[in-house]
């Protein structure tokens, strides 16, 4: 079994197991908490009423946080022709064409968003194996997909994020640094939380929001109370 620090151990303490707190004591809670030496990012774990092996309630899509998550993004961008400049004008880390798909199957996949223009698929249907695992492939569903690649670079730039159900149907994401002030962490939280409400699957029967955690990189999961998303404003 993997053997927690004195620190974590008192941090965990502090916690109430049994209670769901309201989002804004949640974030209050884990900033008090925090003991690490670097800027914690913010994570939600959402647990949801789907069961993912079905393709009708797998949840998956974007959105955008209104405060970004706190670090750089890396986006490639796989175009040709005017697509190029475009993507690059908009701030794209790496662009190209068969060049970039050549040096990805060699192993090479140091970014965090891929998008694609539709005419450049074939070529990147290829990279299914090595980028459909990582959660990197470009899809139509999440906007990955497009030729208008200067407003999905400059969206990934300013806070879009992908988030999907796991095996589990569990969604993790994460929403923005301890270093945000709470009004912005909470901003970020309510725009994820209405996003998973709205992207809800019509295959999904029972409770939806099973549960919701918050929790830093470093610090304790607390639990939050997944019927008050309107007290995060």
């Amino acid at each position: 079994m993997p053997r927690h620090g004195k620190k974590h151990l008192d941090t965990l303490k502090q916690v109430d197991r049994e209670r769901l707190y309201e989002p804004a004591e949640a974030v209050a809670l884990l900033r008090q908490l925090s003991h690490a030496r670097f800027d914690e990012t913010v994570e939600v774990a959402v647990r949801l009423g789907v069961d993912p092996r079905h393709a009708d309630q797998m949840v998956r899509g974007t959105v955008v946080l209104p405060h970004g998550t706190g670090r750089p993004v890396r986006v490639l961008v796989f175009a040709k022709g005017d697509k190029v400049r475009e993507a690059e004008a908009a701030g794209a880390d790496y662009v190209g064409g068969d060049e970039l798909v050549s040096r990805i199957q060699g192993g090479w996949t140091d970014f965090d968003v891929a998008v694609a223009t539709p005419d450049m698929m074939g070529a990147v249907g290829k990279l299914g194996r090595i980028l459909g695992p990582k959660g990197l492939m470009p899809n139509p569903k999440t906007g990955t997909v497009t030729f208008d690649v200067g407003r999905a670079v400059a969206e990934f730039k300013a806070g879009k994020i992908e988030y999907r159900t796991e095996k589990a149907g569990i969604v993790h994401a994460p929403i923005g640094k301890l270093s945000f002030d709470d009004q912005r962490i909470l901003e970020n939280f309510r725009a994820l939380m209405e996003a998973l409400v709205k992207a809800r699957p019509p295959g999904a029967r029972g409770q939806y929001l099973r549960s919701v955690t918050l929790s830093s990189t470093m610090g304790p999961g607390i639990k939050v109370n997944p019927h008050r998303i309107a007290a995060s404003e």
